[in-house]
């Protein structure tokens, strides 16, 4: 027996089959609209910034030259400015950051009624250099390495700095002390807590008199202060560093230059100070002026000195010891940052050295022994 359909049932059978295709097909395009528009790791975000209480042409600069340098100081972000609204378009991290130093710029516009270039400069490295603080950074290279604390003992010479306004960084070669404390003077004129960097050395070699060696000034002093240009040079670029040396910004002379001064608004390194006569140390301890900082390093088994001279370092150590705003570090084997051989060469020279202060030491007893027999 035949069923036959009527017209009504085959098209409602068509009608079904075509809305369940259809239905197939819509959910399938769906799907794919989901994918397509699944947002990214980093999604772009718009936020409006509006300048309140201040003249946006002002913080624009003229020709927008302050907003030309934000937008190149941000290339990630998208930074469009009409009338007192700022629209930014980017990624959430570079957001935050910008809104932080528009915000500094708007509130230093409200302060000072103006704003440079170097104002705006200033403004983005100090956010920058708080994020370093956290991270210990005291300067970058010129090559863009990170220069910070290698060791405990060179965290407490940095950590000294901090809390005193005098420090002695006492230890052997490679330990970083002169290095660290360039570091210290380079980031306090970065961050305009000093105004000058004041590096010194005792001219040991040429009796402080320096008259018979030949060349100019710089000639003569230039091969002893050498070390404390390396360092300089790792920190600042040539052109700036020429530039600062000029303007006496960043000034290098032996000891004997000092006299007669008061040093103040600066940081002041006085390196090499086991080599300082007691007459020399306390001449230059006492040119200390307003809001200046000293760090005087040294390394008591490279004495340069005549035998029966005393090193002013050592005086100054036992005499200053413990005095209110005076910091003292010592660094030791576990801090020399050179190559691994250094560290052994340093510490069987010091096996050498004890060795022959006890043969000298029981030949002196040996020698008062006889005598006391005869």
């Amino acid at each position: 027996m035949h069923h036959h359909l009527t017209v009504g049932q085959t098209l409602r059978i068509f009608l079904f089959r075509y809305l369940l295709v259809v239905s197939i097909k819509l959910c399938n395009f769906a799907t794919l609209l989901i994918i397509k528009t699944k947002p990214a790791l980093n999604p772009l975000i718009e936020k409006h910034i509006v300048l309140e209480d201040i003249d946006p042409v002002m913080f624009y600069g003229i020709n927008n030259a302050h907003l030309q340098m934000l937008k190149s100081l941000f290339p990630k972000l998208r930074i469009v400015a009409r009338d007192n609204v700022i629209r930014l378009l980017g990624d959430e991290e570079e957001m935050a950051k910008v809104e932080e130093d528009i915000e500094t710029m708007r509130k230093h516009v409200l302060k000072y009624n103006t704003i440079s270039d170097e104002d705006i400069l200033d403004i983005v490295k100090g956010r920058q250099t708080k994020a370093d603080a956290v991270k210990g950074v005291l300067v970058y290279s010129i090559s863009g390495r990170p220069i910070k604390s290698r060791t405990v003992n060179q965290q407490r010479l940095i950590e000294a700095y901090e809390h005193n306004d005098m420090v002695f960084a006492v230890g052997p070669a490679g330990t970083g002390k002169t290095y660290l404390s360039i570091a210290l003077a380079v980031k306090a004129l970065k961050e305009k807590t000093a105004k000058k960097i004041i590096l010194s050395r005792p001219a040991v070699e040429a009796g402080e008199k320096l008259g018979f060696l030949p060349g100019d000034m710089k000639d003569k002093i230039d091969p002893y202060l050498q070390p404390l240009y390396d360092a300089l040079e790792d920190m600042l670029p040539a052109v700036k560093l020429q530039d600062m040396m000029e303007k006496h910004i960043i000034q290098i002379a032996p000891l004997a230059f000092m006299r007669g001064r008061t040093l103040s608004d600066a940081v002041v390194i006085l390196d090499e100070a086991q080599n300082t006569t007691p007459q020399q140390i306390r001449m230059f301890l006492t040119r200390m002026g307003w809001n200046t900082k000293m760090i005087i390093t040294g390394d008591m088994t490279q004495i340069d000195l005549p035998r029966e001279q005393r090193s002013g370092l050592r005086e100054a150590l036992g005499i200053l010891q413990g005095l209110e705003g005076i910091g003292v570090v010592h660094l030791g084997d576990k801090d020399i940052v050179r190559h691994k051989l250094v560290t052994r060469i340093v510490n069987a020279y010091d096996a050498y050295d004890r060795e022959k202060a006890e043969e000298k030491s029981f030949k002196q007893n040996t020698k008062n022994e006889s005598i006391n027999k005869d």
